[in-house]
């Protein structure tokens, strides 16, 4: 290749078999992170120069083949057959040689430039295996460059390499011996396509194939474009089945696993007396997958994971939310104020977009460590085995084990929680733990509950919460086996387990893909995040007579919506004159702790003017407040690090902070940060009815999280999906209050009849939008 030019390479591979280890190596921090053209399967791409030639680095989807069960296959196969990239590296653990060339096959198959690299070639020389990669590159006609991902030395080498390879690597016409049926089959398909083929961007023989392995997409496109009929197709497979009494994608993939037996025989030997499959990794296996201590290990383990990323990250949050207040709300505020700018604009800008950037900086710390302990499982080799563990209890409402792993976050953070289910491989499965995870109860809620509990259960507050927390968990369960037979129907992926090696994780590297999902997330979810609570804050702020500043009062706009649609939640226990209840749910939108500081000003309010005959004394006898100094505020900032973290060791006995749950009000007053006067104005405002006040609870729970949360599920299921979550975890909050506070009540049979009719109307429309789907695809 001539200096100057631009290039791009594309790497493909298994799974687990270190191909984001290579791409990080060789982009660095050079790299973007977004999602592949009209799905949300991430997609990561990097740059890096090598002399005067600019590369682009595109990794694929880790995937076993090329076929057309898995949209992370599709992607990949639809990508490769785009030609865009000018090469292909396929990496390949040289420890796992023969399943691995299972999909270097396939590539060569499609007539595109290959190259191997052979990885992890220390740890097969561990094992004891010796491959002769020269002998390799011989039998497949493509160069093999033999390395370790983690080792700098050797990706220098192919960096040095890589404009050299690019322009002198040709496809090569790899032919794997199949039957000869098969291959008379093959011929004769190969011919018919030939002109087709072009229009496809494939080539005949890897389009003959796809055909006879049975590929629909491909079968769709051959008759579409009138090559052959598709009764044709029929008894050409129902003959050769006929004659070798097997299927033709069968004896395709036999063929395949022949050559790259021989193939392996050929570069291989192996030094049996030396071989040590039993070693370290093997003896931690003993424990790790034992059937009696497997899941304790687990349990632990996902304790420990739970803790680190709730506590230790959320010990950095007062620090961003202080910090980016001073500059963007409190700051920006001063500032603009400073320059005569009108007060709509103030409340737009720095109470609106600058509230937004503080709320999604409060989430930075742990979805940073959440990414970090994530990738540490990953690169460590303990993921595969957590799936392992917990598949066979997951499998009964179509999940895999990998699944347990987001739900558990959810326990602490909804927004980590979700982002966190893209681990999961699947676009079923990760599409139904999103819709899953939001009912695990997080640690935002447990203030309300804690108020409410003091309120109306002092003897058994800490039973009502534990109770909350339960219907949380058969709420998701009951949504799983809802969604699995009506809006997410379908068999679940076959459940293939690789156990990878495991590995010491570099440092370096889990920063790195940490930055890199961060920044993702800041930039992309950030967004939606910024807007919403941009939005509410307007709501809150702006007050009825055009006003601004009238935030958790009387008179603000949200507070007359609140108002005005308080009778929808009469059936759940909600009266008229309670409307500051309504309002609590939607500034609960910001994030659930809110709801205490919403009912505490407005009840507050409604109080004092039902008791102003007894005021007395000037109000203007309020305490003067201290100047405010931006460099006071970063000081306050910083120092609230370290009185983070000299509560870290008591949280590691409780991680859920269940200690602020209480029956004394005094206690819970004050570690919620409001009044006592609080608990009875509650009491007072719901009649002292524990029946609505329970229902109240319920509704907190189900109804959609936060709006950072929002923003989350549509990033991760897109528009469609992320606003049918919405309404569906808000309507059925409506539903579960509802009847709660019906039956336990002794209410009226209507709305009993009306939440189930509503609750019949959600699996209708589910299986009717499933169906839908069906007929579109």
């Amino acid at each position: 290749m001539s200096a100057g030019k631009k290039a791009v390479i594309a790497i493909a591979g298994n799974p687990n078999s270190g191909k984001t280890t290579l791409f990080n190596a060789l982009t660095g921090l050079h790299q973007r992170v977004g999602n592949w053209r009209g799905v949300t399967v991430e997609k990561k791409t990097g740059s890096l120069e090598v002399g005067d030639t600019l590369i682009e680095v595109v990794d694929l989807p880790g995937i076993y083949s090329l076929s057309s069960y898995s949209e992370d296959e599709k992607i990949a196969r639809d990508y490769i057959l785009s030609h865009e990239a000018s090469l292909v590296i396929n990496i390949v653990d040289a420890s796992n040689l023969e399943r691995n060339l299972f999909l270097t096959l396939n590539l060569l198959e499609m007539h595109v430039p290959v190259i191997v690299a052979l990885n992890m070639v220390d740890l097969a020389r561990k094992k004891g295996l010796t491959i002769d990669h020269k002998a390799l590159s011989a039998t497949l006609g493509v160069p093999v460059v033999p390395l370790s991902a983690i080792n700098r030395g050797d990706v220098d080498r192919l960096k040095k390499e890589l404009p050299a390879l690019i322009g002198s690597t040709k496809p090569v016409a790899l032919k794997v011996g199949y039957p000869e049926i098969v291959e008379n089959a093959i011929g004769e398909l190969e011919t018919r396509f030939r002109d087709i083929a072009l229009e496809l961007n494939a080539a005949p023989r890897w389009l003959a194939l796809k055909i006879l392995e049975g590929d629909e997409h491909f079968l769709r496109q051959v008759t579409r474009l009138g090559a052959i009929k598709e009764e044709e197709i029929t008894a050409l497979l129902q003959g050769i089945e006929r004659q070798l009494k097997d299927g033709a994608d069968s004896l395709i993939a036999s063929g395949r696993y022949e050559f790259i037996a021989a193939a392996v025989k050929e570069c291989r030997a192996a030094a049996q007396s030396k071989r040590k499959p039993h070693g370290a990794g093997g003896a931690l296996d003993k424990l790790v997958l034992n059937r009696f201590l497997g899941i304790p290990i687990f349990l632990l383990i996902m304790y420990l994971l739970f803790w680190v990323v709730i506590k230790v990250g959320g010990a950095f949050i007062d620090f961003f939310d202080i910090s980016f207040g001073a500059l963007f709300v409190d700051g920006f505020s001063r500032l603009l104020e400073s320059i005569g700018s009108p007060s709509w604009l103030t409340a737009i800008l720095a109470g609106g977009v600058g509230a937004g950037i503080q709320t999604v900086a409060t989430f930075l710390p742990i979805m940073f460590m959440m990414f970090f302990m994530l990738a540490l499982l990953e690169d460590s080799g303990y993921m595969s085995r957590a799936a392992f563990v917990m598949d066979r209890a997951l499998r009964a409402i179509g999940l895999p084990g990998k699944a347990f792993i987001p739900m558990i976050v959810g326990f602490g953070c909804s927004v980590p929680a979700i982002m966190a289910t893209r681990t999961l491989e699947n676009k079923r499965d990760r599409y139904l733990t999103v819709f899953m995870v939001p009912f695990m109860s997080c640690g935002a809620r447990l203030p309300v509950y804690a108020l409410f509990g003091a309120a109306f259960f002092p003897n058994s507050s800490g039973l009502i919460v534990l109770s909350i927390y339960l219907v949380g968990v058969l709420l998701a369960v009951g949504t799983g086996f809802m969604l699995k037979k009506t809006l997410f129907k379908g068999e679940s992926a076959p459940f293939i387990m690789e156990l990878p090696p495991y590995h010491v994780p570099r440092l370096l590297d889990l920063f790195k893909h940490s930055w890199m999902r961060l920044k993702m997330f800041a930039l992309r979810a950030g967004r939606v995040i910024i807007l919403a609570v941009a939005l509410l804050g307007i709501l809150n702020s702006i007050g009825t007579d055009g006003s601004f500043g009238n935030q958790d009062q009387e008179n603000s706009v949200l507070s007359v919506v609140g108002k005005a649609i308080t009778p929808v939640f009469s059936p759940m226990g909600i009266d008229r004159d309670n409307w500051p209840a309504t309002v609590g749910l939607f500034t609960g939108l910001f994030a659930k702790e809110a709801v205490v500081g919403t009912l505490t000003g407005l009840y507050g309010q409604l109080d004092a003017a039902e008791n102003s005959e007894r005021d007395s004394g000037p109000e203007g006898a309020a305490e003067e407040s201290e100047p405010w100094s931006l460099g006071a505020e970063l000081l306050a900032a910083l120092q609230s690090i370290p009185e983070a973290f000299s509560g870290l060791a008591e949280s590691i006995l409780d991680p859920l902070g269940l200690s602020l749950v209480s029956g004394d009000e005094e206690a819970v007053a004050e570690s919620v940060e409001t009044d006592i006067g609080i608990f009875a104005s509650m009491r007072n405002h719901f009649k002292n009815n524990s029946h609505a006040a329970y229902a109240y609870l319920l509704f907190v729970l189900i109804y959609f999280p936060c709006l950072a949360a929002l923003g989350a599920l549509v990033r991760e299921v897109g528009p469609l999906f992320g606003w049918i979550a919405v309404v569906y975890l808000t309507v059925l909050a409506w539903i579960t209050s509802t009847l709660y506070y019906q039956i336990s009540s002794g209410g009226q049979i209507v709305w009993i009849g009306v939440a189930l009719l509503l609750l019949a109307g959600i699996i209708l429309f589910f299986s009717a939008l499933k169906k839908k789907m069906i007929l579109d695809q």
